[in-house]
């Protein structure tokens, strides 16, 4: 039975500790001071970490920001050296890492390529016999020949990235670079590494991106606080990271809501946080207390599949008697244009006469339609009057934010429901068939 091939990359117990001084000239006042008086704090980014990734693996990386992502590749990249434990990589290694690190800005995009040849060891010839493939990736034309200062973000991206694909690296580290640039060239990198992947390269992949971590990588890790808290599957991985995230925005780590009125069968609870209150306003008669969406069985939702059938929770105060209260919601995407508005009245659903004190919980239940993958926030509202005539007693603007993803490809803003027919006609226009 043949045995594994060993791994690529190992840490055992690695830790990074930086020392952190409130001005720049306390580093060289610390040099003549010796032990006498210490004028830095010490900032842990990475705790004992063990990890090791096989030959062709392509490992995802989360976390917050803060939690040690980077500082992770800066080490398997040999940029910096952990201060406790012991780190092995086997392999040549290209790092696509800070916008722009190892370029210099007076040099030229050929100039730049070269010396970033030189420093994975590569010779002036090896890399000029990999010139066109970069240059004709890179897209960047005549100004190969001009300093990279003058490049705009999206030009110095490529030439980076492209450089860091064509040198056949047997271990690639990518920190959030796919996030820089335009979509055509988005794809075109994925594309790439998906090649590379073909190839049996092993590929570090940093990125705020759930979507592209479960669909991507084989395999990924959860980091929070310098520490690793999940290593397996991506989609475990994502759905841990998403209940952290969702924990930490709800002031409550681990707490869970709690069910109100009839029991659990009711499935309707008193919702206590908002995630983000951006704008606020209204005439004060009554005060939202939270807003939640999760799916048919509960689980909170920061991401969601399109077609998947999900619950939103809105919970508010009433300050005042409300005759005809009325609960709604607005959906918009990214760029702030409103998709859909829905609400009680609206929805058909007319509530009872609410009094000061009383608590109200709406929860609408909807599929979420075949809408262009990304990021959508929904802002919630209490209104008194009907759909026609109603005054705001409270609105909160972009006060829940979810991703959507989709297996398939969506055109435009949405995927009609549409069914195509043909005929066809010979020369003439004589029908066939």
């Amino acid at each position: 039975m043949p045995s594994e091939p060993p791994p690529v990359v190992s840490l055992r117990r690695v830790s990074k500790k930086y020392r952190i001084y409130r001005r720049p000239s306390h580093k060289f006042l610390e040099l003549f001071l010796g032990k006498r008086r210490r004028l830095h704090r010490e900032f842990w980014a990475l705790r004992e970490i063990n990890l090791e990734v096989a030959p062709g693996t392509t490992l995802g990386i989360v976390g917050r920001n803060g939690s040690g992502k980077s500082t992770l590749l800066q080490l398997v990249a040999g940029i910096h050296r952990q201060t406790t434990g012991d780190l092995w990589v086997r392999g040549t290694v290209s790092a696509l890492l800070e916008l722009g690190s190892g370029f210099n800005p007076e040099f030229t995009g050929r100039e730049n390529m070269l010396m970033a040849g030189a420093v994975m060891g590569f010779t002036k010839r090896q890399m000029e016999e990999r010139q066109d493939d970069i240059l004709e990736f890179a897209r960047i034309g005549e100004f190969v020949d001009q300093p990279v200062k003058v490049y705009s973000t999206g030009m110095f991206m490529r030439l980076a990235f492209s450089v860091a694909v064509h040198v056949d690296p047997d271990i690639l580290l990518v920190d959030e670079a796919l996030a820089v640039g335009d979509l055509i060239f988005q794809h075109r990198c994925i594309q790439r590494i998906r090649h590379l992947r073909r190839r049996g390269k092993t590929i570090l992949f940093v990125s705020h991106d759930l979507q592209a971590v479960t669909q991507f990588c084989d395999r990924a890790i959860l980091l929070e606080r310098g520490r690793m808290l999940e290593d397996g599957s991506p989609e475990r991985v994502v759905q841990r990271y998403q209940a952290l995230v969702a924990a930490r925005q709800a002031g409550r780590e681990g707490e869970r809501l709690q069910w109100s009125g009839a029991g659990r069968d009711d499935r309707l609870r008193i919702v206590r946080t908002v995630p983000h209150v951006h704008n606020r306003y209204g005439d004060g008669g009554a005060r939202i207390m939270g807003v939640l969406l999760h799916s048919s069985g509960g689980r909170v939702l920061n991401q969601a599949q399109i077609g998947e059938e999900v619950h939103l929770l809105i919970s508010a105060r009433m300050l005042k008697d409300l005759e005809n209260p009325i609960v709604g919601f607005t959906v918009r995407d990214r760029m702030g244009v409103e998709i859909t508005s829905s609400n009680t009245s609206y929805a058909g659903l007319d509530l009872p006469p609410a009094r000061t004190g009383d608590v109200l919980t709406v929860a609408f239940r909807f599929r979420i339609p075949e809408l262009r993958p990304g990021s959508y926030s929904i802002s919630i509202a209490v209104a008194r009057g009907n759909i026609w005539e109603h005054t705001i007693e409270d609105w909160i603007d972009n006060a829940y934010i979810v991703d959507l993803t989709s297996p398939g490809l969506v055109y435009g803003m949405m995927r009609w429901a549409v069914t195509p027919r043909f005929r066809r006609f010979r020369d003439g226009g004589s029908p066939q068939g």
